[in-house]
């Protein structure tokens, strides 16, 4: 299959499943908001707990001078790991679809938790601690969660639609080997996001950690 002919199958699966990727969209967009809103529903006493814990870390990296990145990337790609299998196994599932959803929905509050919680609390070094450390990598994760996503809730409609069609086993089969592909691929990708985190937003991490750590 050459460049062009997939750039087309993309564009194509894109067009045809248009709604399903807004809606998708929208539950990830709906978790990053609940997380800033739950920053500030927070009480002090909560808020400086962890703001405690993470100026503690700033601490330690500072003083250490250095972040271990190969640590950090088997952390960080582990995770990923998890979560594709987690999904690969719900999008196969008939009851997986709506776990499917809520799994994105947590993804998008953690990031919002995350960086709400970094600009309310440093204000200007939180914007700055985000964009460096918190957002290079999403950049690439949360386009690739929602891709996943699509295909993992339109498997587990389709198997859903199976059970109601027994003729349906060879269409279901084909998906099933496009399915497992992408997933690899994707794989493939959030290692690159997770070398970025390891190796790229740990630098920025450093600095700007002398920053907080001399703030307070």
């Amino acid at each position: 299959m050459t460049r062009s002919s997939v750039q087309l199958t993309m564009k194509n699966h894109v067009k045809d499943y248009m709604p399903l990727y807004i809606f998708v969209s929208v539950i990830l967009l709906f978790g990053v908001v609940f997380g800033a809103v739950i920053v500030n529903s927070m009480n002090v006493s909560q808020k400086q707990d962890i703001l405690s814990f993470i100026t503690q870390f700033f601490g330690q990296v500072n003083n250490d001078g250095y972040i271990n990145g190969n640590e950090v990337f088997l952390s960080s790609y582990s995770t990923h790991l998890k979560f594709l299998a987690l999904i690969w196994i719900l999008g196969i599932s008939i009851i997986g679809l709506p776990i499917i959803l809520i799994l994105l929905f947590m993804k998008g509050l953690v990031v919002g938790f995350t960086v709400g919680f970094l600009v309310n609390q440093l204000g200007w070094h939180g914007i700055l601690l985000a964009f460096s450390s918190v957002f290079p990598q999403n950049v690439i994760v949360l386009p690739l969660y929602i891709l996943l996503t699509v295909l993992a809730v339109q498997l587990s409609i389709r198997m859903i639609r199976k059970q109601f069609m027994k003729n349906d086993n060879e269409a279901i089969m084909k998906q099933l080997v496009s399915y497992s592909i992408v997933f690899c691929l994707v794989a493939i990708c959030l290692s690159i996001a997770s070398v970025i985190e390891a190796y790229g937003s740990s630098y920025f991490l450093k600095a700007i950690s002398e920053i907080i750590v001399s703030k307070n």
